[in-house]
């Protein structure tokens, strides 16, 4: 089964997006004013199953209450039952009642990890301070219950947090990490792409990490595939086809492609013979696809 393993879904009547429905705030992925909109579970199916996907992963995106959108998933989950649908919810690592929160998270049938964003773009991460979370202990504790209780982490950072990322790392072995839009390589010249990719080794190098070929436009709006040809390239050389995943990160990246365009690009990009596993098998494992 084909799996798209990062996509969002948002219906403005039943969840409030803070940062979406902000009016004339450009973000470092551009303008979301026409993502301003619904943007359900039918829409995207009729998209992703031109291709053959047939099953996917909801992330969190900023909704303002995080239980309120994971509720809201689970119900479509449940209202689609020929669309295996699951998803990877918020939560605060280091607040004091991060128990009670998995509990009440788990209750959810489709729940299979958390996401707490460590980095988007250097400009807003210095506005939101979430790199701090790098420097909380209660951050590390947090990652060791997520494996405690079998639950995975999706990381979304930049390339210049890596490196401390991955010491927290090794010291939560246990734990499956999907590493976010290839780590947001938001610099992309060549010299930039060369610092990225030797960043990108110290969270490679530790074999519990995977990593998503999703998000690749947000800093590449006007990609071709010889673009993004560089990035996909180093990822498949330091991930290798059995920890990689392909996402398409829609509605975000809508801004800048369809679904086909993005979606025959990486397959153009992945050699054949790893098709089976980057584009299904290997989301289907991490994810816990029945």
């Amino acid at each position: 089964m084909k799996i798209d393993a990062h996509h969002h879904l948002w219906d403005l009547q039943a969840v409030h997006y803070p940062w979406l429905m902000a009016e004339g705030v450009e973000r470092f992925f551009g303008d979301p004013t026409p993502i301003q909109r619904n943007y359900l579970i039918d829409e995207f199916r009729l998209g992703a199953s031109r291709h053959s996907i047939a099953g996917s992963v909801h992330i969190q995106v900023g909704a303002d209450n995080a239980m309120a959108e994971a509720a809201w998933i689970q119900q479509v989950a449940e209202a689609t039952p020929d669309w295996p649908l699951v998803q990877v919810a918020f939560a605060d690592l280091t607040t004091p009642d991060l128990g009670h929160t998995l509990d009440q998270l788990q209750r959810l049938d489709s729940l299979r990890g958390v996401r707490q964003i460590v980095g988007r773009a250097p400009g807003e991460d210095a506005q939101t301070g979430t790199n701090t979370l790098l420097a909380d202990p209660r951050f590390r504790e947090g990652l060791a219950e997520l494996a405690s209780r079998g639950l995975s982490f999706d990381l979304q950072l930049i390339p210049e947090l890596m490196a401390d990322t991955a010491k927290i790392l090794e010291t939560v072995p246990d734990l499956k990490v999907a590493l976010c839009h290839a780590g947001s390589p938001h610099d992309r010249s060549p010299e930039g792409v060369a610092k990225w990719a030797g960043q990108l080794k110290t969270l490679s190098n530790l074999p519990n990490v995977s990593c998503k070929l999703s998000g690749l436009g947000m800093f590449d709006h006007n990609w071709t595939e010889d673009s993004f040809r560089p990035i996909v390239e180093v990822c498949m050389e330091q991930f290798g086809a059995n920890r990689l995943m392909f996402g398409s990160n829609f509605p975000v990246d809508s801004l800048y492609s369809d679904y086909a365009s993005l979606f025959a690009t990486l397959e153009n990009l992945v050699p054949t013979d790893w098709h089976d596993a980057v584009f299904g098998r290997n989301a289907a494992a991490f994810y816990r696809f029945a």
